[in-house]
């Protein structure tokens, strides 16, 4: 409708109060948010892409393959969690994977100020709530420890690590089972010293009998889930508010919700640097555009809105579930208020 096409024009959001207002203001009712590593740093996990990621200091050598395909990975260490390299051996991804497989069934790393935040929008706004869906590239299920938003309103675009799959038949195979496979079966290229087998053996699929079990994350080559397609062509026409949060925006599909949203919906990025300009977010505030720049590490940037918002004592009641740094965060904040 024309009215709320004016109401957005109308409300340039530059700073994180007047996002608050905006959230809280009847105008805003339906919200997306995009995610990707970034919001999951303050957990402890490894981000892929940045400096010291697990691409920048991938070690081919330690790897179980050929030299052809230890020859590849150097040249590209995202072949890593390639489908045609995963067909060729099942060793690569398991091995560097294997400490994130394992971690994550022992819930080593706890969800952030960030997943946190994204409860609230939906615990708060109740009983309509204003959170519609919550579309996270992460494979490592930490918007799954908050329980409270329901399951239907995350979709997993990349998969999730916390399940496991034959990649050929499709066949589950029970999450604790694989996990004891991959302690006793994949060898620890991180610690060679441990108490990791000395070579890896393949873990065979129960029903195909093929070396293609795995987590069931979207190797690159193969398609995403349909869900993913399905919910955002539903949920994007209705949206007046994108939070996008520690993305860089180079994947795609997953980088079209910026520029397949409509005009009116604004455009919120929290990160350390500016993303996704040649997607069309602009900038350039003194246009007087749609798009908000907060910059800033993910945590940082959800302490100070769930602050504004007023739900500094929610968040607080779930302190002893945040992981250590981002429970820091949020003590240093409330002494800093009293």
């Amino acid at each position: 409708s024309s009215n709320s096409n004016n109401f957005h024009q109308a409300m340039k959001i530059d700073s994180i109060a007047q996002l608050a207002k905006f959230i809280l203001s009847p105008e805003c009712k339906s919200i997306g948010v995009l995610t990707g590593a970034g919001v999951s740093v303050a957990s402890g996990i490894p981000d892929f892409r940045s400096p010291g990621g697990m691409y920048d200091t991938l070690q081919p050598d330690l790897i179980t393959a050929t030299p052809t395909q230890r020859a590849a990975m150097k040249l590209e260490p995202m072949t890593v969690v390639t489908w045609e390299m995963f067909q060729e051996t099942q060793f690569p991804y398991m091995e560097v994977r294997r400490p994130f497989i394992l971690g994550t069934n022992r819930r080593q790393w706890k969800a952030t100020i960030a997943h946190r935040f994204f409860e609230l929008l939906h615990a708060k706004t109740l009983p309509d709530s204003k959170l519609t869906r919550v579309y996270t590239q992460n494979i490592d299920g930490l918007d799954h420890q908050c329980t409270e938003i329901p399951k239907q309103k995350i979709v997993n675009v990349h998969g999730s690590i916390s399940q496991a799959a034959c990649e050929g038949c499709g066949e589950g195979m029970d999450f604790d089972d694989f996990c004891r496979a991959v302690e006793t079966h994949i060898k620890d290229i991180y610690h060679p010293e441990g108490d990791g087998p000395k070579e890896s053996k393949p873990i065979l699929c129960n029903k195909c009998q093929r070396p293609l079990v795995k987590p069931k994350t979207v190797l690159f080559g193969r398609s995403l889930p349909p869900e993913f397609f399905e919910l955002s062509e539903q949920d994007l026409p209705t949206l007046d508010l994108l939070i996008v949060a520690g993305t860089s925006l180079v994947v795609s599909p997953a980088n079209s919700l910026v520029y397949r949203c409509p005009r009116s919906t604004q455009r919120v990025i929290v990160n350390q640097e500016p993303v996704g300009e040649e997607l069309g977010i602009d900038y350039n505030s003194s246009s007087g555009g749609r798009d908000f720049f907060a910059q800033g590490t993910c945590d940082e940037v959800f302490l100070e809105l769930v602050t504004e918002m007023g739900w500094l004592d929610d968040l607080y009641a779930k302190i002893d579930e945040l992981p250590p740094e981002s429970a820091k965060l949020v003590r240093d904040k409330i002494s800093s208020m009293q």
